[in-house]
């Protein structure tokens, strides 16, 4: 009798909600909204300290 093996399937669980956030202490975030903004890594965490970690509202802080 062969072993059974659990497979497991990965999923976009979580995914979403994810890009719907900056981590302000992950690095590569900051710098790719830094990026994206034109602005300084330093004014992108200023951004995410001041109106919170929600891509939509540290967008529209880093675009005034």
């Amino acid at each position: 009798m062969a072993a059974k093996t659990k497979t497991t399937t990965k999923s976009a669980r979580g995914r979403k909600q994810d890009r719907a956030r900056v981590a302000g202490g992950q690095d590569y975030e900051v710098r790719y909204e830094a990026e994206k903004s034109g602005r300084s890594a330093s004014a992108v965490k200023k951004a995410v300290k001041k109106v919170g970690n929600s891509r939509k509202t540290v967008e529209r802080k880093l675009a005034h």
